[in-house]
Parts: structure tokens; sequence; C-alpha cells
């Protein structure tokens, strides 16, 4: 009878002690309060760095010259450059280049084609300003459709390739 008593006092005391210990948070350790603006409101207009990569590059003669493989950031978090995949077929025979982000404008709507003809905007990286384009589809808030740059395949293959183990 002892050792019965004694187990369920032990018992008690063991699951007591772990209700004892909860108790609710100081006013000061509380969840911060939510803002009066919600984040999707505040983050609209961004683009995702993640759907960035692969994006494809064209030229303003909406020639395809190739795609985003890279994005080199800075420690506070500032693109320096772009590291663009120039010709090649699955990633053999590429040539890749760094330009900076300066020298690529985003544009939110597809590319141009003989069978489309509607008006819309792309985004100049440097300003902000709308840049005219065409396009038959909707804008993303989370990625571009594409970039558009100067130059063509061969002007770009002429640039000194860019080495990764260079910089490390």
């Amino acid at each position: 009878m002892k050792g019965f008593l004694a187990v369920v006092l032990l018992g008690g005391a063991v699951i007591g002690g772990a209700a004892f210990a909860q108790s609710t948070q100081p006013a000061d350790r509380a969840a911060p309060a939510a803002t009066s603006q919600p984040a999707d409101v505040a983050l609209k207009g961004n683009w995702r760095a993640s759907k960035l990569m692969g994006l494809n590059v064209y030229n303003e003669a909406n020639e395809k010259l190739g795609d985003i493989n890279e994005l080199l950031v800075d420690k506070s978090g500032k693109i320096n450059a772009v590291v663009i995949g120039i010709g090649g077929f699955l990633g053999m025979g590429e040539h890749d280049i760094a330009v900076s982000i300066d020298k690529l404008k985003f544009v939110e709507e597809p590319v141009r084609t003989s069978s489309t003809g509607t008006s819309t905007t792309a985004r100049d990286t440097t300003t902000g300003a709308a840049a005219p384009t065409t396009t038959n589809r909707t804008t993303s808030d989370w990625v571009p459709d594409h970039a558009v740059m100067s130059g063509n395949k061969e002007q770009l293959k002429a640039l000194p390739q860019f080495k990764y183990s260079d910089y490390n």
C-alpha cells in the first residue's frame, strides 16, 4: 500500500509540476502586433530571385541571346552582376558573361511574335520607368517574363568569358 501511495504522489508531483511550469508570457515577450499594412501589399511589384534564374534574355529584335544563370550579390544584398549563358544547347558550349544588372530591362509580358500585337510595358531596372513593348498576356507580380539587353549573340560571345574559378 505504501508503494502504491508513493507512486501516486510522485506521479501527481510530476504532472502538477509540468502544469505549474506553464504560465502566460509577460506582455513584453508577446508576439509583435500586426501592422496596419499587409505584407503582400508592401511587397507588391517585387520579383522572386529564384524565378529570375533561367529567365530568357532577348535583344531588341526579339532574338534570344541566352538565359540568366546566376545573380551575383554583395554582402549588403545588392545585385552587382548577372551571369548570362550565351548560346549553347542544354548548357553545352555555353559562353557565360557577367553584366551589370542595369544593362538589363525586365519585361513582364511575353516576347512579341508576329501573331501578337497588344501594347504593354517593361520595367527599366535602373529607373523603374516603363518602357513600351508588346504582348498578349497579363502580368505576374512575382516574376518577369524575360529580360532585354542590347547586342547580338556574336557581340556578346566576343565579351570576356565569366569563370567562377577566377573569383573563388
